[in-house]
């Protein structure tokens, strides 16, 4: 696909067809995601493929919102990283979600960000258990290492609104020497 077009593409969808993806394509989208840039070529990104309905049926109780979608998903991929290379992991693991997300759109697949990462898992107690917290309940991870957020994918026949227009020229400034 066009870059263009995968750019275009790209949307947060939360609605699911059941078809599996295969562990095949999974690992492409994964192999496209490791080769984002990250700081000082730390390398610190891993990700944590799911494709378990017990396991991503858990993933979507990690917060009492913004996640339940992901029990209906054929995968997720948690996006964490080793955290004693670099303080800047959290800052490699949104480029590498981001350049996932990218490889997941080109496969012709669907997805959406679910944030982990110093969330609460109750709104309305955010000094209560943390998503990350209750994660490491059920998958085991080093504990120097860290989750960034989850990626829920699969195949999708929902097609979002188009994004409503808007002016973006406050957000480009052309600094030119005088």
């Amino acid at each position: 696909m066009d870059f263009k077009k995968v750019i275009e593409t790209r949307r947060s969808v939360r609605r699911f067809s059941p078809t599996e993806v295969s562990r095949e394509v999974l690992l492409d989208i994964v192999n496209q995601a490791l080769t984002a840039p990250s700081s000082r070529n730390m390398r610190t990104t891993r990700f944590i493929i799911v494709d378990d309905k017990p396991t991503l049926e858990k993933l979507s109780e990690m917060r009492d919102y913004g996640s339940s979608f992901m029990k209906d998903a054929p995968a997720a991929i948690i996006i964490a990283a080793d955290t004693t290379k670099t303080d800047l992991w959290r800052e490699n693991c949104a480029i590498s979600a981001t350049m996932l997300q990218l490889a997941i759109v080109n496969a012709g697949l669907a997805s959406c960000w679910v944030h982990i990462g110093g969330r609460p898992r109750l709104k309305d107690n955010p000094d209560g258990e943390q998503a990350d917290n209750y994660i490491r309940t059920f998958i085991n991870i080093p504990e120097d290492w860290s989750f960034e957020c989850a990626i829920a994918l699969g195949y999708s026949d929902f097609q979002p609104k188009p994004l409503p227009e808007h002016d973006d020229s406050q957000s480009i400034i052309w600094h030119t020497q005088e």
